[in-house]
């Protein structure tokens, strides 16, 4: 009887090893070269040909840039349906703050953005500034230094616009703050769909 306890025992706790492994995306016994998708995807896991579904659209995640500014870090994927194409913005201060936003091009904005602009009749004041380094992996469209300046601008109602200075070359977005929990996290097979 003692026997079958152990085994017992053995099975569970091997089967808690391997799933505690493949959550974290390891097989056991190939010394970590191969890897599996994690069971469950997060905001902060998405990897490119990960689905993001919101609002009765399926975005494909073309590419993830990751921005440390200092000691703080935060992610901005590049989602895309089509020829539609958004960034969605992560980041985690006190709480976790998500972001869809848009490309535009109807915004002019100098080498030295304002502390106050009103763009589309909504008025956007400057929150936060500073210089990033970042690393990528995808499609990152235009966003191909190794630093940029970033102004980040909130209007109300959860609107948010920001600015990017990439070597002078400069880069708007404006959308607002989502709920994650309105998103839908698929994993995807790690390929590309769009060739940008």
């Amino acid at each position: 009887m003692l026997l079958v306890w152990i085994g017992i025992i053995a099975i569970v706790s091997a089967g808690i090893v391997l799933l505690v492994l493949q959550q974290r995306g390891v097989l056991p016994g190939t010394g970590g070269s191969r890897h599996l998708p994690p069971v469950e995807r997060t905001v902060f896991t998405l990897e490119i040909g990960d689905i993001v579904q919101y609002m009765d659209t399926d975005w494909v995640v073309e590419g993830r840039l990751t921005y440390e500014d200092k000691d703080y870090t935060w992610f901005e994927y590049l989602l895309q349906d089509g020829e539609r194409i958004r960034w969605l913005s992560v980041d985690e201060d006190d709480r976790v703050e998500v972001a869809l936003l848009e490309p535009t091009t109807q915004l002019e904005v100098s080498q030295q953005p304002p502390k106050q602009i009103t763009f589309a009749g909504e008025t956007y004041r400057c929150v936060e500034s500073g210089r990033a380094t970042m690393t990528r992996i995808g499609t990152t469209l235009r966003r191909t230094g190794e630093h940029c300046r970033y102004f980040d601008y909130q209007g109300s109602n959860d609107q948010v616009l920001s600015i990017e200075d990439w070597n002078g070359e400069i880069e708007v977005t404006v959308g607002q703050r989502i709920n994650p929990r309105m998103l839908m996290l698929l994993p995807g097979d790690g390929s590309r769909v769009y060739r940008n």
